[in-house]
């Protein structure tokens, strides 16, 4: 099983005893066998499920009851959202390319609730691979499918020998690399911010009861402080630089925009 979730054990009895530091992955739920293959329904599943229902739920609120003319706050900051998101599309892919502003707005979304539910002590979509993983797949067919349809099969099969014949593993390489060098810088960072606050988390539990405090108060303040970077500006920035890096492989893999006279 990968390992990309760290869970502290013992809190409750800190005073008892050392306070042990575990690693282990998401939760199955439940198992099904389908012939010799085994289907596991794990944690992961439910919360997306439920960050899913909560941005369902959220754009259904936003765009409610909408009318010609802004004439509510709920409408404006869908308006202001719509627009935010569709200036990124075009700026940096270019107005070609505006088709693809749902679905990078929907992997920024889905980035960011599914690193912020942490917050609620459940563990983060985006600290499974698997999920990001299936994000840099969807792009790698989005980014193959555009050099198709612009270059057809004889120019992306042409492409795989540019500059010269002998870069030909060299660019399979690259081209199978994509998608998982997009997951694992954005896991690698979710993993890495939970490893450094269980570990800091870890500490301040056993130095609390080292110096024999009843309450482990020392575990209250640092990692709160912490967290507004991991939790907040960390999982905002991932989000962000998942989407942009989307947007360039995509809209590097057709022509290039003509730029009017």
């Amino acid at each position: 099983m990968l390992v990309n979730q760290l869970t502290l054990t013992a809190l409750p009895k800190i005073l008892e005893g050392p306070t042990e530091l575990n690693v282990e992955g998401p939760k199955v739920i439940a198992s099904f066998a389908i012939g010799s293959l085994t289907i596991n329904f794990t944690e992961t599943i439910i919360l997306e499920w439920i960050v899913m229902a909560v941005i369902l739920g959220l754009c259904i609120f936003l765009t409610r009851g909408l009318k010609v003319r802004a004439v509510s706050k709920r409408q404006v900051i869908a308006e202001m959202a719509v627009e935010a998101i569709t200036n990124l599309v075009r700026d940096t892919m270019g107005k070609r390319w505006l088709r693809f502003t749902p679905y990078i707005a929907t992997i920024f979304c889905f980035s960011i609730f599914g690193s912020l539910v942490s917050l609620l002590g459940v563990r983060a979509v985006t600290s499974d691979f698997s999920v990001l993983l299936t994000w840099a797949a969807i792009t790698f067919i989005l980014i193959t499918w555009t050099k198709l349809r612009f270059g057809g099969v004889r120019g992306y099969l042409k492409g795989f020998a540019d500059p010269i014949p002998v870069m030909l593993p060299i660019n399979i390489l690259s081209e199978v690399a994509t998608p998982t060098a997009m997951a694992l810088r954005h896991f690698g960072n979710i993993a890495g911010g939970s490893i450094i606050m269980a570990l800091v988390y870890y500490g301040l539990a056993n130095l609390s009861r080292m110096i024999h405090l009843k309450v482990p108060v020392l575990t209250v303040g640092i990692p709160a402080v912490l967290s507004l970077y991991f939790d907040l500006f960390s999982d905002f920035m991932q989000a962000f630089i998942f989407i942009m890096l989307t947007m360039v492989f995509i809209s590097n893999a057709g022509p290039a925009e003509e730029e009017p006279a």
